[in-house]
């Protein structure tokens, strides 16, 4: 197959995932005139350097504070002569003169080592051979404290990966280190971050970026190694076809991704997952925090929302929380004021820039300026759009409110009328999976980003999909904070997936200047706003799965992931409820085991039953701010 079919969506995911995350706009002929570039190995505790690029202000004639970035995705281009675009969180940081340093993980390009993807924390290391992201980023802001021309003060700053690496970097920090944002971090990867959500397999991303990421080291290395070319470029498909998931490494990999096989080993929430789990070790920060995240970020907003808490929770640092309208990394690399056809009314991710990030540094590591103006807590509301500011996060004041599954597909803030065994039914079948999205969906396109919004008539018009609405609205509705549905189901099979859907139905006849970004006719749209998926084994304990009785009624808890949206008057509230997003997560074969074993014959369609009763009655809770 000619290879440029492929070559265009691999280059989106390693831009995506792999460069900076900054705004264009400065140029590396610019940056030459205003920075020197030094490239050097840093040597850490156990004798293992790490490769670093630093671009120190030609005007020696001021100490400058130091900005460091730590990455497992290359800090390319390498070579001292060589600049990059952009450099620094935004385009905005390169006239403000600060030391910007970038430096490869351990066991990563050009960096000595071994590379552990997410890299457990070690709480007490008996001698120097014991090391960890905390104890590599002591030991290179100690030598950088030395060999540049530094003001004495450090600050960290990443997204996704690099931002798991913000994060740790502050445990038991270096005295220099002043602040830090991590920023879509990645914090747990079994409970709500990129490779499982609930237990249930990112099968999609997984499949995408550890066939990157993390193919066998053969020394170092500046560029990443190729990829597999497939005869399938529908995803879908593709995935449907796939076959055992614990033969994927041989059958695809050529047995050269060591990490898959870990994954396939540990199908359960056990000591290789709970202790890549960082939130534990985010305590007694010292260090102030600028945690930021997109509300339409499918990787990593629940790694943004437990940073935030577990440093608030368990530490008296100053620790401020940012979340925008964004997908993920979309505060860096977009700007900010639409995605796809809902239009936020403003260019978010420049006000963030220079009004948030911007004076957050340069008054922790310059004071420059002040934080009077900026609160702790500032979250977009999409639906009105416009900023919000809380002093804490979940915000004080709010009402606990709920909406229930009704007879007749009905969602209302009143109990069902009728007792007993009422429910409504759909028949999944893991050989015709819902999908998550409704565009056609390339194989090397890694997934749809927009679908965290997309109008999801597509999926009310399945007959495995449940809908319920409320009537038209007559006064706005603000969902701001957690969201938990409650689900009394029962099911024919020994285990299932439960997928919930938070929807705004727009009006059937709307005014279309008032939506002027819409690509679409924006009349009757379903706008997803949240979604989480759950795997029913999991419902006591992801540690010890538990099969389901047969048509034994269960009740099932799904948090999903905060949120700040108003559903405004003429709209209505559904809530959807179905068993699949395929492939963005893996098919369930509705049969307790361990799934990465299932062969073909194990996969069997179940009739699974929502009730919708006053003994058994089903629906969402969630917050509203109280006027």
């Amino acid at each position: 197959m000619n290879k440029c079919h492929y070559t265009f969506p691999l280059i989106l995911i390693l831009f995506f995932h792999f460069t900076f995350f900054y705004a264009a706009g400065q140029g590396s002929e610019y940056l030459k005139k205003l920075y020197t570039k030094k490239e050097v190995y840093i040597p850490m505790r156990d004798g293992i350097r790490l490769f670093t690029a630093i671009y120190s202000p030609r005007d020696s004639s001021v100490k400058y504070p130091i900005m460091l970035v730590k990455t497992p995705y290359g800090i390319r281009p390498y070579g001292e002569e060589n600049y990059p675009e952009s450099i620094g969180p935004s385009e905005y940081f390169a006239k403000e003169k600060y030391i910007f340093v970038y430096q490869d993980a351990r066991g990563m390009f050009m960096s000595e080592g071994e590379f552990r993807q997410m890299t457990p924390h070690i709480t007490v290391k008996p001698d120097s051979t014991f090391t960890d992201n905390s104890s590599d980023t002591y030991d290179a802001v100690e030598w950088l404290l030395k060999k540049t021309n530094n003001n004495g003060k450090v600050g960290l700053w990443g997204i996704s990966y690099r931002g798991f690496y913000a994060s740790s970097g502050i445990i038991n920090a270096h005295p220099a280190i002043k602040c830090s944002s991590p920023q879509a971090a990645i914090a747990d990867w079994f409970i709500g971050d990129d490779v499982h959500h609930n237990g249930e397999f990112s099968l999609l991303v997984n499949f995408l970026f550890f066939e990157i990421v993390a193919q066998k080291r053969q020394g170092v290395f500046t560029e990443w190694p190729p990829v597999k070319e497939y005869s399938s470029r529908d995803a879908y498909n593709f995935f449907l076809n796939i076959g055992k998931l614990n033969e994927v490494n041989d059958k695809y990999f050529n047995d050269n991704v060591p990490f898959w096989d870990s994954l396939i080993l540990h199908p359960d929430y056990d000591y290789f997952w709970q202790e890549r789990n960082i939130l534990p070790h985010l305590k007694n920060i010292k260090p102030a925090v600028l945690v930021v995240g997109g509300l339409f970020d499918h990787e990593n907003l629940y790694g943004s929302l437990q940073t935030y808490q577990a440093i608030e929770n368990s530490s008296g640092a100053e620790n401020r929380l940012v979340l925008g309208p964004w997908i993920h990394g979309g505060w860096a690399r977009t700007e900010g004021d639409s995605l796809g056809s809902v239009g936020f009314g403003s260019k978010t991710s420049d006000f963030y820039q220079k009004q948030i990030e911007l004076p957050f540094f340069n008054y922790y590591l310059k004071r420059k300026g002040n934080l009077d103006t900026l609160p702790k807590v500032m979250v977009f509301s999409t639906g009105t759009n416009k900023w919000n500011s809380f002093s804490e996060w979940p915000p004080e004041n709010v009402i606990e409110k709920q909406l229930y599954f009704n007879q007749n597909r009905s969602l209302s803030d009143t109990l069902p009328k009728q007792s007993g065994f009422i429910y409504d039914e759909y028949i999944s079948d893991p050989h015709h999976p819902v999908p998550y999205t409704q565009t056609f969906h390339p194989l090397r396109l890694f997934y749809n980003k927009e679908y965290m919004i997309e109008d999801q008539r597509f999926a009310s018009s399945r007959a495995d999909v449940l809908s319920y609405q409320t009537h038209t609205l007559e006064d706005t509705i603000t969902m701001t904070g957690d969201i938990n549905a409650k689900l009394f189901v029962a099911s024919t099979s020994s285990d299932y997936d439960l997928v919930v859907k938070i929807i705004d139905i727009y009006p059937d006849r709307i005014s279309m200047d008032y939506y002027d970004n819409a690509e679409v006719d924006m009349a009757g749209y379903q706008q997803l706003v949240r979604t989480e998926i759950f795997r029913v084994k999991y419902r006591n304990s992801f540690e010890d799965p538990e099969p389901v009785l047969p048509k034994k009624i269960e009740e099932v808890n799904i948090p999903l992931n905060d949120i700040c949206h108003s559903f405004l008057p003429g709209h209505r509230i559904m809530v959807q409820v179905q068993s699949s997003l395929f492939p963005l997560y893996d098919r369930n074969p509705q049969k307790f085991m361990n799934i990465y074993e299932a062969e073909e014959q194990d996969f069997q369609k179940a009739n699974i039953m929502i009730y919708v009763s006053r003994d058994y009655p089903s629906g969402i809770t969630f917050k509203q701010i109280s006027q």
